[in-house]
């Protein structure tokens, strides 16, 4: 059994959700389907799946430090010529978002990785599409606004198809909760 790609991420809830990966659609971004809109802590990164505990468990851990924060969303920036990328500015939360980060990376063992490019929390609105559509998103959603309490994270795998998948919830300051009941005991979870 070969390797499986997980990532992790704060979930951008509803109704912020839904209409921004309906406009990445929109801007031609074929992808955007199957990637749920978030705020990156962990990009796609590989690991074993007996592995896959030991993640949780760290997870779990990273997750019952951590204390809901106010994030807010406002504008667009780019990360081009060096990155195909255009997105939605994290304009209050990035430095809770870049703390967690940094402990979901832990350098324990559990999940050590480097980063391509230096940490900068963002939602990604178009990527890897032509340049006219980058424009135009860059430019159609320079006055998007959106704000939430972010009360925890979750963990995705991705599957063969391409697309996304929660595989957990971690609320800070409690327990794991599986995604079966998630439907049940949200709690003040953010919703996709």
């Amino acid at each position: 059994m070969g390797t499986v790609t997980i990532g992790v991420s704060i979930a951008v809830p509803e109704p912020h959700g839904s209409l921004l990966q309906e406009r990445r659609t929109g801007f031609g971004d074929a992808a955007a389907h199957g990637i749920p809109t978030h705020v990156t802590l962990l990009p796609p990164t590989e690991v074993e799946p007996d592995a896959l505990p030991a993640v949780e468990a760290h997870l779990a851990q990273v997750a019952a430090v951590g204390r809901s924060f106010p994030m807010r969303l406002s504008g667009t920036g780019t990360f081009r010529p060096l990155s195909p990328v255009v997105y939605v500015r994290v304009v209050e939360g990035a430095e809770a978002c870049a703390w967690l980060q940094q402990r979901v990376r832990d350098d324990s063992g559990t999940l050590v990785r480097e980063l391509q490019f230096p940490y900068h929390p963002h939602v990604t609105v178009a990527h890897g599409i032509d340049e006219a559509a980058m424009d135009r998103a860059f430019e159609e959603l320079a006055g998007y606004e959106a704000e939430w309490s972010c009360t925890g994270f979750a963990l995705h795998e991705q599957g063969s198809d391409g697309v996304w998948r929660k595989l957990r919830e971690y609320p800070f300051g409690g327990t794991v909760v599986p995604p079966q009941a998630a439907h049940i005991d949200r709690g003040s979870l953010p919703t996709r």
